[in-house]
């Protein structure tokens, strides 16, 4: 697993998710830990390393 720091997009503080870095090509929904808003998150491996990522709203 490799722990990626990011601000959430909604209250801007922060936080950090938890990737699979055997998965290349990943999208998903997880929600801030601090304002539990939902973040739509894309991560993007190669050789075990993270070489993209982006964390967007979700329209609400």
């Amino acid at each position: 697993m490799y722990e990626h720091f990011f601000q959430c997009p909604y209250c801007w503080e922060e936080i950090s998710f938890l990737l699979d870095a055997s998965i290349l090509n990943q999208t998903y929904v997880e929600d801030c830990e601090v304002c539990c808003n939902p973040i739509e998150v894309t991560a993007t491996f190669e050789d075990q390393e993270l070489v993209g990522f982006e964390a967007k709203e979700l329209g609400q």
